[in-house]
């Protein structure tokens, strides 16, 4: 590699929007990002399935699955 063009490298610490903050490494000096791990509905459990035409409701009944059960638990 050539001496003198890369860019440093520092470890900052990120900050969320929701105010979670973690360290990682960049070329900035602060990384402020709107949603993390922290904060996002697939990783809280609130993600909400929007369904108007009943599809959700078919695929329930056509495996036997109870609201709320993932369809990873129903191939056990």
């Amino acid at each position: 590699m050539k001496p003198d063009i890369h860019p440093e490298y520092h470890t900052v610490t990120a900050t969320c929007v929701c105010g979670n903050t973690f360290e990682t490494g960049s070329t900035r000096n602060q990384i402020r990002v709107e949603i993390c791990a922290a904060c996002h509905p697939f990783f809280t459990g609130t993600q909400k399935i929007v369904d108007t035409e009943g599809r959700v409701e078919r695929f329930m009944k056509k495996y036997n699955l109870k609201p709320g059960a993932t369809a990873v638990a129903a191939k056990k």
